[in-house]
C-alpha cells in the first residue's frame, strides 16, 4: 500500500527510525536526570547514557568519544567550528577558505567573519560540482588558518575528495573542517583517514531526532582548540555550555549505531533504487539533465533538471510527492538555487530542477509511482511549451533571433 504524500525529501530531514524512538522514550520519563547532576542516581544514569551515545557516534566516524562535542544541530556545529577556530587562531592569521556551494550555515558564518575583518576565499566548483584541488592549493597563504569544505552537498549529493583536501591541509599546517552532515551514516567517513580536524554532524539526517547535533574536534596531532560560542557552566569540555538534551543525544547515539551496522547493505539498496528512478525517468522522458557528478555522489541523491518545463507548475503537478527544488533552507526565496548556478546551470534549468532524496523507508513501488506521475506531468507541460516543440522540430534555440514587441 502506498502512503501519500510519498516522501522523497530525505536530505531535508529523515523520518525517525522506530528503534531510535524506543531507545529515547525512557529518558523523557523515568530517567529524566540532568547529565551534569553528579550527586545522585538520576544524574549518573543520564551521564552514563550520554557517554554511551558519545561512543556510538565516535565509532561511526573513527573518533574517540572525548572528541565529540554535543550541540543543538549542524548549524550550531558549523558556527562553533568556523568562528571558534577563526577567533582562537586569529594571531596566526585571518584567512579562511571555503566553497561557493557550501550550506548556508557555512557561507553565512563566513560572511559574518568577513564583517569582522577576516578574509575569506570562496572557491568555485567545476561543472560536476567538485572543487579543483590545485585551486585550493593556490588559495592557501601564510595567513590561512582554516579550510571548510563539505563532505557531501545537500542539494546535488556530490562527494568532495575530503581525503585529498585533508592531506593538503595537513601538509600546509592548516585546520580542515568539513560539514559532514549529509555524508555521515550514508557513506564511509573516517576522520583519521581523511585528516579531518573538525566535522559537523546532526541526528535528523540519519533517522534520529531533530534539535541535536555534534562537532567532532580532534584532540591530538594536532590538538584543536576553539573559542566557545556559548558561555555558561563549562559543559562539553568548555566548548559548548548548556544542559545536555539527554533524550536527543540517546537517540542520536542509537541512530549512529544503526548506521554503522547497516550502512553498507542500506547504501547498496538505496543506490539501486536511485538508479531505478534515474533509468525509468530517462526511458520515459528526454531533455533531462543530471546536476552534479554521477560518479562521486550519495547513494540516495538524484538532482535532475527537466528542460522546457516551468518549475512551479511541475511541483504543483506532483503535489502528492514530497520533493525539494533548491535546498530546504533557502526555499523561502524564489531565486534559483545558488548551488545549481555555481555548476553553470542557466536560470531556466535551475528553476526546473528537482532534488530527489531517497532513504531507508522508501520502496521500489514508490519509485515506480513517482516515475509514472512525473512522465505524465512533464509530458503534459511540454505539450504546452512552444520551445519544446521547436527543439523537437530540430530548431537550434541558441540561433533564434527573438523579436521584441
Amino acid at each position: 500500500m502506498l502512503k501519500f504524500p510519498i516522501y522523497f525529501d530525505n536530505h531535508a530531514t529523515s523520518p525517525m527510525d522506530p528503534r531510535v524512538l524506543e531507545a529515547m522514550l525512557p529518558y523523557f520519563t523515568e530517567r529524566f536526570g540532568n547529565a551534569a547532576s553528579r550527586n545522585h542516581k538520576y544524574g549518573w544514569e543520564a551521564e552514563e547514557a550520554v557517554e554511551i551515545a558519545r561512543k556510538q557516534i565516535a565509532d561511526l566516524i573513527g573518533a574517540s568519544p572525548k572528541e565529540i562535542v554535543f550541540t543543538s544541530g549542524a548549524t550550531e556545529s558549523d558556527n562553533l567550528a568556523i568562528k571558534g577556530a577563526a577567533y582562537m587562531y586569529r594571531e596566526k592569521g585571518d584567512h579562511l577558505i571555503t566553497a561557493v556551494t557550501e550550506h548556508k550555515a557555512v557561507i553565512d558564518t563566513c560572511k559574518r567573519l568577513e564583517k569582522e575583518g577576516f578574509k575569506v576565499t570562496y572557491l568555485p566548483v567545476r561543472k560536476d560540482g567538485l572543487i579543483d584541488l590545485d585551486q585550493l592549493r593556490g588559495a592557501i597563504t601564510g595567513k590561512t588558518t582554516l579550510v571548510s569544505i563539505m563532505a557531501a552537498n545537500n542539494e546535488i549529493g556530490v562527494l568532495q575528495p575530503i581525503g585529498e583536501i585533508g592531506a593538503i591541509a595537513k601538509e600546509k599546517g592548516i585546520l580542515f573542517h568539513t560539514d559532514a552532515v549529509q555524508a555521515v551514516g550514508k557513506v564511509p567517513f573516517d576522520v583519521n583517514a581523511s585528516n579531518v580536524h573538525m566535522a559537523s554532524l546532526t541526528a535528523h539526517k540519519i533517522y534520529g531526532p531533530k534539535g541535536v547535533g555534534a562537532l567532532y574536534v580532534r584532540r591530538r596531532n594536532p590538538r584543536v582548540l576553539l573559542t566557545p560560542g556559548i558561555d555558561g557552566g563549562g559543559h562539553e569540555r568548555g566548548m559548548r555550555s548548556g544542559t545536555l538534551n539527554v533524550p536527543g543525544i540517546v537517540g542520536f547515539g542509537k541512530a549512529a549505531e544503526i548506521c554503522r551496522l547497516e550502512m553498507a547493505s542500506e547504501g547498496a539498496r538505496i543506490g539501486a533504487m536511485r538508479d531505478r528512478l534515474n533509468r525509468k525517468l530517462h526511458e520515459g522522458l528526454d531533455e533531462l539533465y543530471i546536476n552534479g557528478s554521477t560518479e562521486h555522489r550519495l547513494p540516495g541523491n538524484l538532482n535532475i533538471s527537466f528542460a522546457y518545463v516551468e518549475g512551479e507548475s511541475l511541483l504543483m503537478g506532483i503535489n502528492d510527492v514530497a520533493v525539494s527544488s533548491g535546498s530546504a533552507c533557502t526555499s523561502a526565496s524564489l531565486e534559483p538555487s545558488y548551488v545549481l548556478k555555481a555548476l553553470g546551470a542557466g536560470d531556466e534549468l535551475a528553476h526546473s530542477s528537482i532534488r530527489f532524496g531517497l532513504g531507508r523507508f522508501n520502496t521500489d513501488e514508490e519509485v515506480d509511482y513517482v516515475v509514472a506521475k512525473l512522465v505524465s506531468v512533464v509530458s503534459k507541460l511540454r505539450e504546452m511549451s512552444p520551445l519544446y516543440e521547436m527543439v523537437k522540430d530540430g530548431v537550434d534555440l541558441t540561433k533564434v533571433e527573438w523579436s521584441a514587441h
